[in-house]
């Protein structure tokens, strides 16, 4: 199996979203009988933007048309602790300023040496490996797996579990993919889901806003799995795990990750955390990427240290609340899920 540019994977990729995520979240070592103690586990997830598999209509109907890039519109790194109570996520805004590693383009064997782009182009020029290694160069962290995410995938497995219940205080309208929610509860079928965690024109934080609901929406995914016991039925988990990884090449068994899967009923959404990466500004012009974020490095490197160190994000009793929207340039405050359930 090879990647974009002909770029081989070194780790285990795993398409879909929900339960793919989730799943491999736990790790082989954390089911119990296993004799060796887990150990902590980086994972990262990719959103592309490809949508060669959805429908016209669909395309029309959740105004999810355009020409790709094959980009990452999502890049979350994931940490689940070496006592597998804990797991934090700390999105990158698809906008960040990189310097993408040196690498060979195998289609033209060109030598590409290290260069500006946004983070977001990594996955353009070399498939996940690339994007992994731009990552691990800009974190300092060293990602263990990787899950992948297309629009196709992503629909299909929202659907098969029924939908994912979200909600909102105030109205969200985006111009683009013409989300319209008003406040309070929702449940969102697959391409309305897509709709949902695609939207970055609701105001003025644009991405930013976006991640955090993105995070929102993992946090009502897990509980509605939880909720309606989805993942306590063996054959249930099963067909799930079928929807989400389709037909193409897999690095995992459908059984393995299924079992996997089934383990999370039990992980509450107070053991989770997200952040978004702290910024400091915009590049300056003349560097021919456009407008990208720059990192706050100080205080990048601080979260970054914590995953490096298996530390957790938000301090011990401490229950902040999330900006909403949140700030665009800063550092944004880390929260526990339990902070973006619905109630």
């Amino acid at each position: 199996m090879t990647t974009k540019k002909g770029l081989w994977p070194r780790r285990l990729m795993i398409p879909g979203i929900v339960l793919a995520t989730t799943g491999a979240l736990l790790g082989s070592s954390a089911l119990p009988g296993r004799e060796h103690a887990p150990r902590a586990m980086n994972i990262l997830l990719m959103g592309t933007d490809e949508r060669g598999t959805i429908s016209a209509a669909e395309k029309h109907d959740f105004h999810a048309g355009g020409q790709p890039c094959g980009c990452t519109d999502v890049l979350m790194l994931i940490h689940l602790s070496d006592r597998r109570d804990r797991v934090s996520v700390i999105g990158m805004p698809r906008d960040s300023y990189a310097e993408i590693p040196p690498y060979r383009d195998e289609a033209s064997g060109e030598e590409r040496p290290q260069h500006p782009a946004k983070i977001n182009a990594a996955y353009q020029e070399g498939g996940p490996e690339l994007a992994i290694r731009t990552v691990e160069s800009m974190t300092g962290v060293s990602v263990d797996r990787f899950v992948q995410v297309d629009f196709r995938r992503f629909m299909d497995t929202v659907d098969e579990v029924g939908g994912v219940e979200v909600c909102t205080p105030r109205r969200l309208t985006d111009s683009a993919t013409k989300l319209d929610l008003k406040p309070g509860k929702h449940r969102l079928g697959g391409g309305q889901a897509l709709q949902y965690v695609r939207s970055r024109h609701v105001d003025s934080s644009a991405d930013l806003g976006r991640i955090q609901r993105q995070q929102r929406f993992l946090v009502q995914a897990l509980r509605g799995l939880q909720v309606r016991k989805l993942l306590t039925d063996p054959v249930r988990t099963v067909h799930m795990v079928r929807t989400l990884l389709g037909s193409g090449p897999q690095g995992i068994p459908v059984g393995e990750l299924a079992e996997l899967a089934a383990a999370l009923h039990r992980m509450p959404a107070s053991a989770t955390e997200f952040a978004t990466v702290p910024t400091a500004g915009f590049t300056p012009p003349g560097l021919g990427i456009g407008a990208a974020l720059v990192w706050d490095r100080e205080k990048a490197d601080a979260l970054f240290a914590k995953v490096r160190e298996d530390r957790p994000l938000v301090a011990k009793g401490a229950q902040p609340r999330p900006e909403d929207p949140p700030t665009v340039l800063g550092s944004t405050v880390p929260v526990r899920g339990s902070a973006y359930a619905c109630t």
